[in-house]
């Protein structure tokens, strides 16, 4: 079956890659044409995971992932539903199955022969006339002159004049880490800030998907093969470079890459003052969409030149404050105890920043930064949402077209002023401007699953997925329990492995009625601070035939160790909600509601919770949270 296919009222072409409908065309990567045909050779059966995977990529490991996001992919391009599918269903433990049904296409057997036919008597009318012989030879003369002329000219002109089909298609790119060639440790940060900025550019174009920077940072400084990277990322292309900054003038080296081919598509070297170097981003962009025929609508044409000139004091002060913030989030992982933030760093960010905005009153990043130092729910002692909103408004006023800006005053207008409608306008003001921003769906998401509309909250997630696919981001109602610590494990085998980790892995290990493996992942994070004699009693308490027992004796151990340390608040919701502990699962609710914890507030509308809408006290969380009861 590699002709032509009437799939359902949808035309697919797989030499195309392309599907149709009503006048409207979409086109889908290679790979996730492939899983569709070979879905479409066995319609109404449900195939295995196993056969699909060695089907499509048979000389290649691949994860379960790569096909869950191919599945996705092919449904948003039918316009299909996860929950209440049309076209192709999820087989829990199985596979997965066509439910349509699929006709090859068959041209009409006298067409071709007709118009062959036609063009044949054509020829010979023509070439019988005496005129057309010296018009012929007085072609030839030309089209030599003609092709040497374009001998002469630069190769893309040949590409031009052949509307670029040797140009392989390219639709899903990842921009590799650009390598830091200073060969001073600190500019390492301005080096990803610049990989971080380019992905960016990328993102504002709707025709193609970019991979987030946090599933792309995992590959600094790796020597795995590109194609094995545009694998494991489920890409086309990937974008490999360099920066290499001196004083104020900076050096950007990029080459875009064809991953199945691993060949060379475009390389270019750029040199700029460091206050062009956001314009250079732009133009990065612009030139890669351009080599591989990617039409870009006015809009995204007017946001990839619209960049301002950036002040050099301003942008190191900027670039320090992330790298404080940074550290003052990060949990110190030491045998001392629950690890705690930097209130240290924290500050040390804040002056970062202030100061940048000193140096430049109309850096919009810098109020972004700002805003965000100042909700700090893991300092929630000196966390200031008042400060973090008008931040965020000033860096939305300054710069209506940055992504980051609006996401970030979407939060404040949830956390500080629980106004989810506002919110909402925020979120999809995101989602324009940077179709590929991985944040920005999995944000919406949340927002929408809070919001009571689960059916668009997965498509969100499933977006956010793919495009950061080294990230957990699919919800846990879509998978089995068995599936939840598969995938936990496969992410602890591919990320640096925190105790925190350990943490969530036995919430899905007790689902699944693995519980002393659930006891044992929750006692590495108790071994880890040093709570050994903590651990050593819930150890005794565990039982085979009872193993509640132990969990009870962790959940005393957690309540007193409380009192003293500041424990975060959704890691505690995860572990009660696991061992379906309803008191303390308010409980921790209400702590995380307080703080103003992101992670809590979003959760509050998960299914998980379906239990709880009963209770008044959460009704009435729901109610100050802003929330539908």
């Amino acid at each position: 079956m590699n002709g032509d296919l009437r799939i359902g009222d949808w035309l697919v072409q797989p030499a195309l890659n392309s599907i149709s409908r009503n006048g409207t065309s979409r086109t889908l990567e290679p790979k996730v044409m492939e899983v569709l045909v070979c879905l479409a050779q066995h319609p109404g059966e449900t195939l295995p995971k196993e056969q699909l995977l060695s089907t499509v990529w048979a000389d290649t490991f691949v994860s379960d992932d790569v096909l869950v996001r191919s599945i996705s992919e092919i449904r948003r391009a039918f316009d299909d539903d996860a929950r209440e599918s049309r076209f192709i269903q999820t087989v829990p433990k199985r596979g997965y199955r066509l439910v349509v049904p699929v006709q090859p296409v068959i041209a009409h057997p006298g067409l071709a022969t007709g118009v062959s036919q036609a063009a044949d008597g054509a020829r010979q009318s023509i070439f019988a006339k005496p005129g057309w012989r010296l018009g012929i030879a007085t072609g030839t003369v030309a089209t030599v002159a003609l092709l040497i002329l374009l001998a002469l000219a630069p190769t893309n002109i040949w590409r031009k004049i052949a509307g670029k089909t040797d140009v392989p298609q390219i639709r899903s790119i990842a921009v590799l880490p650009l390598q830091n060639l200073s060969g001073d440790p600190t500019q390492e940060y301005f080096a990803d800030a610049m990989t971080e900025e380019l992905i960016t550019e990328l993102s504002r174009i709707r025709a193609l998907k970019v991979i987030s920077r946090t599933s792309v940072m995992r590959y600094k400084k790796t020597d795995k093969p590109l194609p094995e990277i545009a694998r494991e990322l489920g890409v086309d292309g990937v974008v490999e470079g360099s920066v290499l900054r001196s004083g104020d003038r900076v050096r950007i080296t990029a080459q875009l890459i064809h991953a199945a081919k691993d060949t060379n598509v475009w390389a270019q070297t750029y040199d700029r003052n460091l206050r062009d170097v956001l314009s250079l981003q732009s133009t990065v962009a612009d030139t890669i969409a351009k080599e591989i025929n990617l039409e870009l609508t006015p809009q995204e044409q007017s946001q990839l030149q619209n960049v301002r000139p950036v002040n050099r004091k301003a942008l190191d002060a900027y670039l320090d404050g992330q790298r404080y913030l940074g550290d003052s989030s990060h949990l110190a992982y030491s045998k001392t105890g629950w690890p705690k933030p930097s209130e240290a760093a924290f500050r040390k960010a804040v002056t970062c920043f202030e100061q940048s905005i000193r140096e430049d009153p109309n850096y919009s990043p810098a109020y972004v930064g700002l805003s965000q130092a100042w909700e700090s729910p893991w300092l929630p002692g000196i966390a200031d949402l008042e400060k973090a909103e008008v931040a965020a408004l000033k860096a939305v006023e300054l710069d209506g077209g940055s992504a980051q800006a609006h996401l970030q005053l979407a939060h404040m207008l949830i956390l500080y002023d629980r106004d989810w409608a506002a919110a909402g306008k925020e979120f999809a003001r995101v989602l324009e401007i940077t179709p590929s921003s991985a944040p920005g769906h999995a944000d919406y998401a949340g927002y929408l699953e809070a919001l009571g509309q689960r059916e668009q909250a997965l498509h969100e997630y499933e977006w956010a997925q793919q495009l950061d696919p080294s990230e957990v981001h699919l919800p846990d109602s879509s998978l089995s329990p068995s599936e939840r610590v598969e995938q936990g494990r496969r992410y602890m085998a591919t990320h640096p492995v925190y105790p925190i980790d350990n943490w969530l892995l036995a919430r899905s290990l007790y689902h699944a009625g693995r519980y002393k493996e659930a006891v044992d992942n929750w006692l590495v994070a108790f071994d880890h601070y040093g709570w050994t004699e903590e651990a050593k009693r819930i150890r005794r308490a565990y039982s085979p035939t009872d193993p509640t027992r132990a969990v009870r004796q962790l959940s005393r151990e957690i309540e007193d160790t409380a009192k003293d340390h500041w424990l975060q608040p959704s890691f505690m919701i995860e572990f009660y909600t696991a061992v379906d502990d309803r008191e303390h699962v308010l409980a921790w609710l209400e702590k995380g509601f307080a703080q103003h914890e992101w992670d809590t507030v979003f959760s509050l509308g998960d299914s998980q919770y379906a239990g709880l809408r009963s209770d008044l006290r959460f009704q009435d969380l729901l109610r100050r949270a802003g929330l539908p009861q």
